[in-house]
């Protein structure tokens, strides 16, 4: 078969990019290794994640907060199994949906592994040694990431596990330790966190969820702390041996001082690499960095002058929302449009609870880059919204240019926050002033609101309600 666009890899950023590239006329395939389509992201990663992030949450809350509520919950306990199953049906149901947009845009699905035997021939290496062969004038190359490890920590995906094992774990762990302290590692750990595991994290820098603003990794450690956490920062791990039964991981801090710490699990969680493996990217000269990932030019596209790469396999924030743009920026490229990323607009989130979310410059970088700033904050204790739902931890932080009063920077940890950043890339995309936000109607009682307080505070320090 002779395709105008081939897309490798079926996950946000390529099966999004396919679509677009149908929407707009091109014929268009999609390879994909596994039975499913989705990628990580529907499979292993964000959905079933936020899956199993919801019903520990639900337990959590009938635990702790129905009774104040007025809703009394007799004897309440955990079936992990049941959350395992409800997560599964979720990814299914989310699979199952893309297979449906494939369909309805007539793409057509080739699952096996996709090779580049040139650049314009893929071999599709199916079960059993079958192949299939297909020509293309254009491909994107959208075949992700997969876990970090540590060159001495064997994974048994028994004891010592990573986030895909994670996710079907059949028993509450009484211990686990977590190697990392970043998105992933928060996540899960709040999961099991909630549900009683006793958490201790281990991280080599001296922040969790360091690719943020330092003051959303130093408010979300005091939330967690009050979830059975305990943080060794500044500790490198040297060694993690596991038994049937336990795992034991020793580190040392920044003056040589060894730990030994001992659990049930081990959840290895530093990081994601690029997924380039038997893509044949060598037989057509494709150029890779130091990292493993791709390099693209300003337009996404490779040293092949036909090739482009999207998502995870090249630089830039390893998120899911950041490879459907780049993959709807290069659909509409080969299409002769003329399309726009701002990357510095595109948000992060954390979903623990609170939620974290960030978009623009942090605090840390300003000062790096010697830019003068203005600062508001607003915490949600001061919000009749958050007060009405118990979930008063958190604050918004909003930094603003100093002279000009453009909006530099959004990081808010608290309710919904995850929803409330957008409202701030919206600011931003428009390069808006913090005053601009503040003279903005919110409707009341919102936890939006306390944007609205944050902008205030930051224009002429004017919070109306703290």
């Amino acid at each position: 078969m002779n395709y105008d666009v081939t897309v490798i890899g079926s996950g946000p950023g390529g099966y999004v990019a396919a679509i677009r590239c149908a929407q707009l006329g091109k014929k268009t395939a999609i390879i994909e290794k596994y039975n499913t389509l989705g990628g990580t992201c529907l499979n292993v990663g964000c959905i079933p994640s936020k899956a199993l992030l919801d019903s520990s949450e639900h337990y959590y809350n009938a635990k702790t907060h129905f009774m104040t509520h007025g809703i009394e919950v007799k004897d309440l306990k955990v079936d992990l199994q049941q959350m395992i199953r409800r997560k599964a049906q979720v990814v299914a149901d989310n699979v199952k949906g893309v297979s449906f947009l494939m369909k309805k845009n007539k793409i057509d699905v080739y699952h096996g592994v996709g090779s580049l035997k040139d650049k314009n021939t893929i071999i599709v290496k199916k079960n059993k040694g079958q192949e299939e062969i297909i020509t293309t004038e254009k491909v994107i190359i959208a075949t992700g990431s997969k876990p970090s490890v540590l060159p001495f920590i064997q994974i048994d995906k028994k004891r010592i596990i990573t986030s895909t094992e994670a996710l079907e774990l059949d028993r509450v762990p009484k211990h686990m330790i977590i190697i990392g302290g970043g998105i992933i590692g928060m996540e899960l750990g709040s999961v099991f966190g909630r549900l009683g595991s006793k958490i201790t994290v281990i991280e080599f820098l001296d922040s969790i969820i360091p690719t943020l603003d330092r003051t959303m990794g130093k408010e979300l450690q005091k939330v967690l702390n009050n979830l059975n956490f305990d943080f060794y920062l500044s500790h490198e791990v040297v060694n993690v041996k596991s038994s049937s039964k336990q795992v034991v991981v020793k580190a040392k801090n920044k003056t040589g001082e060894n730990v030994e710490i001992k659990g049930d699990y081990c959840l290895v969680s530093i990081g994601r690499r690029p997924y380039t493996e038997n893509l044949g990217l060598d037989k057509i000269g494709i150029k890779t960095d130091d990292q493993g990932r791709i390099e693209v030019d300003e337009h996404l596209r490779t040293n092949a002058d036909n090739i482009y790469a999207i998502g995870d396999v090249i630089k830039g924030a390893m998120l899911a929302h950041k490879a459907e743009e780049e993959g709807i920026f290069v659909a509409e490229t080969l299409a002769g449009q003329k399309p726009h990323i701002n990357y510095l607009l595109i948000p992060g989130v954390v979903y623990t609870w609170p939620e974290v979310a960030s978009v623009g410059y942090t605090e840390e970088q300003l000062k790096e880059n010697g830019r003068e700033y203005k600062k508001g904050t607003f915490p949600f204790k001061a919000s009749g919204r958050a007060r009405a739902s118990m979930d008063t931890e958190g604050l918004v932080k909003v930094l603003s240019d100093n002279k000009t009063d453009e909006i530099l920077g959004v990081h808010i940890i608290g309710p919904r926050a995850a929803d409330i950043i957008a409202e701030a890339v919206v600011a931003m995309e428009y390069r808006a002033s913090a005053e601009d936000i503040a003279r903005m109607s919110h409707a009341h009682p919102t936890y939006t609101e306390a944007f609205k307080e944050a902008c205030m505070a930051a224009s002429e320090n004017r919070a109306l309600h703290i």
